[in-house]
């Protein structure tokens, strides 16, 4: 009786360990995300050019966000308009890196020249939590 008990754990043991790699963090990107992302970068690729021109005026001012903003954006627009075809034509197949991640750049440690991986939202509600809070408290 007094091996039983750890023979119990040791043999129970293994499928505990081996929980953690059920589901790895890349398998959130598969083949229907990229699909969604090509058809996003596609159809509202467009969001880029009003974007970049918002950006530009509040850290540049009004004659940046005409000029350079306005040509960045379109800049983005197009680079954003090719990825989505990429996207949408290699979709059921891992080509970044064995994967499907997106071939672009992460906008997270290049603020000012990455991409997010889906293009920027318009319009006055968003998923961040900054513009209204629902519920009781603030």
């Amino acid at each position: 009786m007094k091996s039983l008990l750890p023979l119990v754990v040791l043999s129970v043991l293994p499928l505990v360990a081996s929980a953690d790699i059920q589901d790895p963090p890349m398998n959130d990107y598969g083949p229907t995300r990229k699909l969604g992302r090509g058809l996003a970068n596609i159809a509202f690729g467009a969001t880029e050019i009003t974007n970049a021109a918002c950006e530009m005026n509040e850290r540049e001012g009004n004659s940046a966000a005409f000029s350079y903003g306005f040509v960045k954006g379109v800049g983005r627009f197009f680079a954003r308009l090719g990825y989505g075809f990429y996207d949408v034509t290699t979709a059921f197949a891992p080509t970044y890196r064995s994967s499907y991640r997106p071939p672009y750049r992460s906008n997270i440690p290049w603020i000012h020249g990455g991409y997010e991986e889906f293009p920027p939202e318009l319009g006055f509600e968003s998923r961040y939590g900054y513009s209204r809070n629902y519920g009781a408290y603030p």
